[in-house]
């Protein structure tokens, strides 16, 4: 059985991944895809203490399912918001996409 400090070890290298893709990048889709490894690694996170601390409960994976839902609704929407802005300003660059200021 795989030790629960390992996964926690990887559930942090994805999360620090994830943030330097969003710090780093300028392109949208590279941020949004950044913000859903940091939500990944937070699934690896709940299944671990959920399978560690409170396997006979079912709470852990009710979470996750929550998480995944959340997370796909918040592709759709950053999706739709890219292409969107895209088609006005016709680039990614999320320095470029300055449409709120007067």
């Amino acid at each position: 059985m795989i030790p629960l400090g390992w996964y926690l070890i990887f559930s942090a290298l994805l999360f620090c991944v994830g943030l330097f893709g969003v710090l780093s990048r300028r392109n949208a889709i590279a941020i949004l895809m950044g913000v859903e490894l940091m939500l990944n690694a937070v699934n690896v996170n709940l299944l671990a203490f959920w399978r560690y601390l409170w396997a006979p409960k079912v709470d852990g994976q009710v979470f996750v399912a929550i998480v995944l839902v959340a997370a796909a609704a918040e592709v759709v929407v950053g999706l739709g918001l890219i292409i969107s802005a895209y088609r006005r300003r016709n680039t990614v660059v999320a320095d470029e996409m300055d449409m709120l200021k007067g």
